[in-house]
């Protein structure tokens, strides 16, 4: 990964920390950065570790489109307990006994959980209900009724199950899961949905994101190690992925003529091929620059965002 200074234009992978909102990670950032020109793409709940995407200046107007990307996760479920909130923050609502489960019933628990399924997101979740959000609602004590909304689980494994008591002395059975899904989908809401088709009840212990689109954690830096790179005196300062390698690694790659790429950075609408898939397509100028992410609209290229 190449690294610039100068409030630069590209994004950065953070490795995010227990007990940090995105809002935090973003934050900080800011100030290493020294710019407000700082956003996310996609958050991740304030328990969750793992891959949060920044974007730094002009790599802000990646973002939107970033965040639709699949996304992995590997995390622990705990089965016979249901919390308020789905994971091992809020309250503890009920409680089951949960040892000796069949792991043939799991597994048929965890099937009926994969695939493009419709997924009720948690009551306390940042979805918005009429304008404010639902986590807000739930908190001024209103019976929040979020409505089911269509989601693909490409990959939900159980890796392992282990018996063990929870503290208040209820016998759980914790699994070892990994999950492979679409933007939108809520891990601890499988959590939940497996302990109740389970008649157990559950929810989501840990929490760590592994990949967004085609940045992995191996990419990833602590904001402590981000901190220190900017504050060494002779290194190149903050660690960014400049914006046309970030664009090449995410979508679908389109090299144009030199007055093919001046046309899309006026706006113009010139003809486009066919590229698998129907996601935005980065397109590249003879030299290299990053020009524009640019979709297909009837065979001709519609600017998303221009960059060079």
């Amino acid at each position: 990964m190449k690294r610039q200074s100068n409030k630069p234009g590209g994004l950065v992978i953070v490795d995010k920390p227990a007990g940090f909102t995105s809002h935090d990670v973003v934050a900080k950032m800011r100030g290493m950065a020294r710019t407000r020109r700082v956003g996310h793409a996609g958050t991740l709940d304030p328990m969750a570790t793992g891959v949060l995407v920044l974007g730094i200046e002009r790599a802000t107007k990646l973002l939107g489109h970033l965040a639709l990307t699949e996304k992995e996760y590997v995390g622990t479920i705990r089965l016979g307990q249901t919390t308020v909130t789905d994971d091992a923050e809020g309250e503890i609502t009920a409680s089951k006994a949960a040892h000796a489960l069949a792991r043939e019933d799991i597994d048929a628990g965890i099937a009926a959980l994969t695939g493009e399924i419709m997924q009720i997101p948690s009551k306390v979740s940042a979805i918005k209900i009429d304008g404010k959000r639902s986590y807000s609602r739930v908190r001024d004590g209103e019976d929040v009724e979020i409505p089911a909304r269509p989601v693909t689980v490409s990959s939900f494994a159980v890796h392992s199950a282990h018996e063990t008591e929870a503290e208040d002395g209820t016998p759980v059975t914790d699994l070892l899961v990994s999950v492979v899904c679409s933007s939108g989908t809520y891990i601890r809401a499988l959590a939940r949905d497996l302990g109740a088709g389970l008649g157990v009840g559950g929810h989501l212990t840990a929490l760590r994101r592994t990949r967004v689109g085609p940045y992995k954690l191996d990419q990833a830096r602590t904001l402590e190690r981000i901190q220190h790179a900017v504050d060494d005196a002779e290194g190149a300062g903050l660690p960014v992925m400049p914006l046309g390698e970030a664009a090449a690694a995410a979508f679908t790659r389109w090299d144009v003529t030199e007055p093919a790429a001046r046309l899309l950075l006026n706006g113009a609408r010139i003809p486009m091929p066919r590229f698998g898939g129907d996601g935005p397509v980065a397109a590249f100028g003879p030299d290299g620059t990053f020009v524009a992410l640019v979709e297909n609209r009837a065979g001709r290229a519609r600017s998303l965002a221009v960059f060079g």
